[in-house]
């Protein structure tokens, strides 16, 4: 697969398609394979560039600490230097925190974003924040032990998809997660990793489509109420059922609510 030098590490992506380019960031523990059910519905409509994050699956994982700074640098630095800008950016989970820290720090390279229920847990408080620590804290002990096969099910099954969800993805997603087990953990020791800058982003005044499913954890409807505060041009969606990876769970619909963001067609009719 293709390969991109940015910022000192070697990113494995690919490009599929012509038109407008949406990119596609994943989650923590994730690699592009998550997106193909989407890629596939996309392209056709659109140019679809998706990568592996830095430390993840094919992508360069480089020694010491990590940054979600790093990552957004990354994401801007694979933008221009593959020469897609503007483009529309869809971010899951801890790709969507990348994606709107991208929107206000580099806005020119940035048309629209989409993102689902990203971990802002450092916007939270009270029993909203209590609960998340409850669901984080027993998966960072089996991290910091090196137990990343208990560490992988366990985030499934309590954030992810739910009781009994490790045992629905497919092997291949299975061995990823744990394959990429040692990112998570560096992400939960970067102090930064699961905060946003609300005033900063509320500089950004494109399109922003926001959105989260009624079956996943309590936390995350609480963290768009504070970025959909700072970003009053905002749009919600829920999907019913769909848990933490909807372009995983619901790829269909997945893309009929975000094609038309990506498209520009947004509300005329068509999401």
């Amino acid at each position: 697969m293709p390969r991109v030098r940015v910022n000192g590490v070697s990113l494995d992506h690919v490009i599929e398609g012509s038109g407008p380019t949406v990119v596609l960031v994943h989650g923590s523990w994730a690699d592009r394979y998550t997106w193909v059910p989407v890629t596939s519905l996309f392209v056709g409509h659109c140019r679809v560039a998706s990568y592996d994050r830095r430390g993840h699956s094919r992508s360069e994982r480089p020694p010491g600490q990590g940054s979600v700074h790093e990552d957004v640098a990354d994401l801007a630095a694979l933008v221009e230097t593959l020469d897609l800008a503007p483009v529309f950016v869809c971010g899951n989970s801890f790709g969507g925190l990348v994606a709107l820290r991208l929107a206000h720090t580099r806005p020119d390279l940035v048309r629209g974003v989409a993102a689902h229920e990203p971990p802002g847990t450092g916007l939270l408080a009270g029993p909203d924040l209590a609960d998340a620590t409850a669901r984080m804290s027993p998966v960072r002990a089996l991290l910091e032990a090196g137990e990343d096969a208990a560490a992988a099910e366990l985030f499934v099954e309590m954030v992810a998809l739910g009781p009994g969800g490790w045992a629905l993805l497919p092997p291949r997603v299975r061995e990823t997660f744990v394959h990429n087990a040692p990112t998570h953990l560096d992400e939960l020791r970067d102090p930064d990793a699961f905060g946003l800058d609300l005033d900063a982003l509320a500089s950004y005044t494109g399109p922003v489509l926001l959105s989260h499913s009624d079956d996943s954890p309590p936390m995350f409807a609480p963290i768009l109420d504070r970025i959909a505060a700072a970003l009053p041009q905002s749009v919600r969606h829920v999907y019913a059922g769909a848990g933490h990876v909807p372009h995983v769970t619901r790829p269909e619909e997945y893309a009929r609510v975000t094609l038309p963001w990506v498209l520009g067609s947004y509300g005329r009719g068509t999401a």
